[in-house]
C-alpha cells in the first residue's frame, strides 16, 4: 500500500509538472501588416511638407497595431493606446521599410512580444538590409523595441529574435536602447 501510495504521488506530481509546463508553452502566431487595407487615422500634408501618414491595423485576435511612416522612416507600435507607448517613436536611423508578415509570440494564448522584419536602406542605391526587431507588449508604458538582430549577419537571426522575445520582454525597460543580439552586421 505504501508503494502504491508513493507512486501515486510521484504520478500526481508528474501530471502536475507537465501541466506546468504546457501552461509556460510559447507559441507563434502570424498576422499581415497590409497598409492598403487599414485604416488611415493620419495624413501628411505635401504643402506643409509633411509626408507619410500613420494607420491603425488589426493584429492578433484584434490587438491593436498602429503604423506610421515620416522623413522615410517607419515606426510601429501596438496595443490599445499604440500611438503613445515607446515603440511609436522607435524606428532605425537609415531610411526603412517593414516586411508585412508580423510574428506574435505567444505564452497560454496571450501575446507578450512580437518580431517584425525592417528593411533599411544601406546607401544611396537599392541595397537593403534585413533587421529582425523584438517588441515586448506592456501596455500602459512599457510596449517597446528590446531587441535588434542583423539578419544578414546571423544565419540564425529567427532563433535569435524568438529567444529575445522568450527571455526579455515583460521585463526589459523602456527607458535603455534595444540591445543589439549576435552579430552586429550593420547596427554597430
Amino acid at each position: 500500500m505504501k508503494r502504491l501510495t508513493v507512486s501515486l504521488l510521484m504520478l500526481g506530481g508528474l501530471l502536475v509538472s507537465l501541466q506546468a509546463a504546457g501552461a509556460a508553452s510559447v507559441d507563434s502566431a502570424y498576422t499581415k501588416i497590409l497598409l492598403d487595407s487599414c485604416p488611415l487615422i493620419e495624413a501628411g500634408d505635401e504643402e506643409e511638407g509633411t509626408f507619410g501618414g500613420a494607420w491603425q491595423c488589426p493584429g492578433y485576435k484584434g490587438e491593436g497595431v498602429y503604423v506610421a511612416e515620416g522623413d522615410l522612416r517607419m515606426f510601429v507600435s501596438f496595443g490599445p493606446d499604440a500611438a503613445n507607448e515607446p515603440a511609436a517613436g522607435q524606428t532605425l536611423p537609415n531610411f526603412n521599410t517593414v516586411n508585412e508578415t508580423l510574428e506574435w509570440r505567444l505564452r497560454g494564448g496571450v501575446p507578450f512580444a512580437t518580431i517584425l522584419r525592417w528593411f533599411p536602406s544601406l546607401d544611396e542605391g537599392a541595397k537593403t538590409g534585413s533587421v529582425l526587431i523584438v517588441t515586448q507588449l506592456q501596455p500602459g508604458g512599457g510596449t517597446c523595441q528590446i531587441a535588434r538582430i542583423d539578419a544578414q549577419a546571423n544565419k540564425n537571426a529567427n532563433d535569435l529574435a524568438r529567444q529575445a522575445a522568450d527571455t526579455m520582454a515583460g521585463s526589459f525597460d523602456c527607458t535603455q536602447p534595444p540591445q543589439i543580439i549576435g552579430n552586429p552586421g550593420i547596427l554597430y
